[in-house]
Formats: structure tokens, sequence, C-alpha cells
């Protein structure tokens, strides 16, 4: 399967988090917050001028500013 960056799915689409870039403080909160390898997230919608971006993840919706989620890599559910 191909693997995208979390910022690139759509309103529906559903993904499998395959990592998280670099070993940045960055990196440790997101995973801190569910976005681990293996986990199922969900786009939700997208704030009305397209940033920040509410996921659905592990039962509980996580608003992630675009920027933070091009560094969560993910695999499409299909």
């Amino acid at each position: 399967m191909k693997q995208l960056t979390l910022d690139r799915l759509r309103v529906g689409q559903s993904a499998i988090v395959r990592g998280v870039n670099g070993q940045s403080q960055l990196s440790r909160q997101l995973q801190e917050m569910g976005l681990v390898a293996g986990t199922v997230v969900q786009v939700v919608r997208f704030a009305p001028w397209g940033d920040p971006m509410q996921i659905l993840v592990r039962g509980y919706h996580l608003s992630l500013r675009l920027a933070d989620a091009k560094e969560v890599l993910v695999e499409l559910v299909s």
C-alpha cells in the first residue's frame, strides 16, 4: 500500500498510522496523543480555511495543525 502523510487525507478517509517522523518534542507529543504505529485514524473535518484538521483517534477527537499532521506517516485503509 501507498504511504502518505496525514495532512493529505480527506474528510471521511481512514488510515493506519505507520510512524511519526523525527525524534523531536513534537513527535513525542503526537505519540503521547495516541498517534502510534498501528492506530487507525479517521478524518472528521477541516476548519473553514482548511487548517486545523480534526481526526478521530482511539475514540476521541483531536485537532491538529496541518504542519503537525505532515509529520505523521499513514497508510490508507481500503
